[in-house]
């Protein structure tokens, strides 16, 4: 008995020591791999190249902008308290977006939040307040650039107020996007999308980045200067050269990460302009399909739309605020 257990010791004790020296060897294998990973990795620099200027959500899609000092930047877009960007849509009664492409004078409508109410104000109309949430309103399936998505309708007194509004001959309805919602996807606007992005009822991106200095050059070759709104970005970045913003592929301000999908192709709408609401069909965008047309390869994805301003993902979702610095990431 005595020597029974003493072998069954002796192979406990060896099993052991097996355990200890494969599990030793292992934990080796990982730390090695850990090292091997971290020299192998190409590592980031970060160089800054600029400073966020002006901010703004546009909550109305083709309304007025809202200046804002921060905003959360999240997947489908910037948002500030209660507004987040191109949550509100014009559309016709049975559903079909309705823009500044057709209705100029829908760039001097200004929609904002107070409390739990929209207000709706535009020139020479009395301020309209309705509540953000009305869940006993119906659901209007909506078409943007050819894609479905849903909308909560805003009510008659909104419908009304834009009718008088747009002076229109034809009934105009207002839609909010609820977060319940199913969100279009952005790839099927824009192939070079990630399948995965998601989008509300802007054209095809949740961010759109542009420089005050692009601004500044295009505006040097114009008779009368135009403005950053007329091109309605998200994020304006200052202290940077013209068009630099071209060439940044991965940004940082603040904590949030953003990557570059594509340029913005412009188009008509560029042509109204965002302090009287007219519209004049050729400048700038004449201008700017003068030198800002894409490369021959990429005719295929822009065709003859110039390029001005750059279309963002949102990788990291933090708060921004004007003063950030910007920072451009390499590996």
């Amino acid at each position: 008995m005595e020597l029974r257990e003493a072998v069954k010791a002796n192979l406990y004790h060896n099993k052991l020591r097996l355990l200890l020296v494969g599990g030793a060897a292992a934990a080796a294998t990982v730390v090695a791999l850990g090292v091997g990973y971290k020299y192998l990795r190409k590592p980031e620099t970060r160089v800054r190249v600029g400073v966020v200027s002006q901010l703004f959500v546009h909550p109305l899609k083709s309304g007025k902008a809202t200046s804002v000092p921060l905003a959360e930047c999240l997947k489908r877009g910037l948002k500030c308290g209660q507004i987040q960007d191109r949550h509100w849509l014009v559309v016709t009664e049975d559903g079909h977006m309705v823009t500044g492409r057709q209705e100029p004078r829908l760039v001097l409508v200004s929609l904002t939040c107070e409390g739990g109410d929209v207000c709706l104000n535009g020139p020479d109309m009395a301020e309209l307040r309705f509540p953000i949430k009305q869940p006993n309103n119906s659901i209007m399936n909506c078409r943007v650039f050819g894609a479905d998505i849903q909308g909560r309708d805003c009510g008659d007194e909104a419908s009304r107020w834009l009718v008088r509004y747009l002076k229109a001959e034809k009934i105009f309805r207002l839609v909010h996007f609820e977060p319940h919602m199913k969100a279009r996807k952005a790839v099927d606007a824009e192939a070079l999308f990630s399948p995965n992005e998601e989008v509300v009822y802007p054209d095809c991106g949740p961010i759109m980045l542009l420089s005050e200095a692009s601004v500044k050059h295009l505006s040097g070759k114009l008779d009368k200067d135009v403005t950053v709104e007329r091109f309605r970005p998200n994020i304006v970045i200052g202290d940077c050269e013209a068009f630099a913003e071209d060439s940044w592929e991965e940004i940082q301000i603040g904590n949030a990460r953003l990557r570059r999908v594509m340029s913005c192709g412009r188009c008509i709408f560029t042509t109204v302009d965002p302090e009287t609401g007219i519209i004049n069909r050729k400048e700038p965008l004449e201008t700017l399909k003068s030198y800002r047309q894409c490369k021959p390869s990429e005719k295929h994805i822009y065709k003859s739309s110039p390029l001005f301003g750059q279309l963002l993902s949102v990788e990291k979702t933090a708060v921004i605020q004007v003063g950030d610095h910007v920072y451009k990431i390499s590996r």
